[in-house]
């Protein structure tokens, strides 16, 4: 059995430029943004600037910050659930629609229905769970710097608030419109409200 080759067309750095100029890049609307997403961006820069403050006071100052390292992990702790957020949004958390290709259209839509009414419960579970945790670990400080971690609580529990205020946005909008993401995925490829709005 013989191998097969492979076989590459020689393209010059005047061509590859081109392909570059010919893209169209698509108008940016500041509006498809929400205000957990901003949160998100300003907290991120945070966090950038605590690891690079670390990384410049321990490898070139040879001297680093302790607390650089905690504010940084707070940090990225905030993004992820202010992101989540995003994701709860826009309905791009994981999830499984293999099965809906075998389902009837009815029983499609009810078991989508109940998905939406799950996650909805679950998100504002969680959001009731972290309230109760940080209202008993109300006390606690950080340890290099004396300030309480109950800010940083607080954002998680508004994160899965938020999730859950989300969530029903979502679930209202797959009611009126007659279908979810889980039911037809292709209808949602153009963006959060997908092409069929």
């Amino acid at each position: 059995m013989q191998t097969p080759t492979e076989h590459h067309t020689p393209i010059t750095s005047e061509e590859i430029a081109r392909t570059f100029e010919e893209a169209e890049v698509p108008p940016v609307h500041l509006g498809d943004y929400a205000i957990e997403d901003w949160l998100a961006l300003i907290i991120f820069w945070l966090m950038c600037g605590a690891v690079f403050l670390q990384f410049f006071t321990r490898y070139v100052l040879n001297n680093s910050f302790a607390w650089t390292e905690e504010i940084a992990i707070y940090s990225l702790v905030s993004v992820v659930f202010l992101g989540s957020v995003m994701c709860a949004r826009l309905s791009r958390h994981i999830q499984v629609d293999f099965l809906y290709r075998f389902l009837s259209p009815t029983l499609s839509r009810v078991l989508s229905t109940l998905v939406d009414l799950f996650r909805i419960a679950v998100y504002g579970y969680l959001a009731w769970l972290v309230w109760k945790y940080s209202s008993i670990i109300s006390d606690e400080r950080m340890t290099t710097i004396d300030f309480p971690k109950l800010p940083v609580f607080m954002i998680v529990a508004g994160a899965f608030a938020l999730m859950a205020l989300r969530s029903i946005q979502v679930a209202w909008g797959n009611w009126r419109r007659g279908y979810s993401i889980l039911e037809r995925p292709d209808a949602f490829d153009n963006g959060p409200t997908g092409g069929a709005a």
